[in-house]
């Protein structure tokens, strides 16, 4: 059994309406969850394979961190779909400077973060002092280094086009990966 906290207000999401996320959650990870919302701990219980159950608490911080159910449950498509959760406090000086760069990874309408999805195939989330990224190594990989670009102070059209730039590598990697050698 693996403990989880989870900000108060995130547990209505993990629950869902009429418990149908929580159920949900438990039936495709194979666990039991046990919601204090109190405190907002969450027991994870694996019940069936051992394997996917490792995978239930990261979906549960995941929402935690502020992704979709959905997005979260991604993290079941494939052994390497990988959650990983960047800390912007780190790199902010004070609450004015992590205010700045938090609206730097965010972007004009949400435009930047929108962007670091649609060239990775990435899901990303800014939340409270964090951003969370769900995806494939290469694809949390290449979010990783823009989002350290941003935070170091990058012009966001260089680090649109590393963005660009990896994506063609990507598609590249993908396309000999599969390539008919006959």
């Amino acid at each position: 059994m693996q403990h989880v906290t989870i900000p108060q207000d995130r547990i209505g999401v993990l629950v869902g309406e009429g418990g149908e996320t929580m159920r949900e959650i438990e039936s495709k990870a194979e666990v039991r969850l046990d919601i204090d919302s109190e405190t907002g701990s969450v027991a994870v219980e694996t019940v069936g394979d051992p394997i996917l159950g490792l995978k239930g608490p990261e979906i549960v911080k995941a929402i935690g961190r502020g992704f979709r159910p959905d997005d979260a449950l991604r993290l079941l498509d494939n052994d390497v779909m990988m959650l990983e959760i960047v800390d912007i406090d780190a790199a902010a000086r004070n609450k004015n400077d992590l205010r700045r760069q938090k609206g730097r990874l965010i972007g004009e309408n949400g435009r930047t973060r929108e962007l670091m999805e649609e060239l990775t195939g990435a899901s990303v989330v800014i939340y409270g002092s964090t951003l969370g990224i769900i995806g494939r190594p290469n694809e949390v990989s290449a979010v990783r280094r823009a989002a350290e670009m941003i935070l170091d102070g990058s012009p966001h059209g260089s680090v649109y086009s590393f963005l660009e730039r990896r994506r063609t590598e990507m598609k590249q990697q993908e396309l000999s990966y599969h390539e008919f050698p006959g």
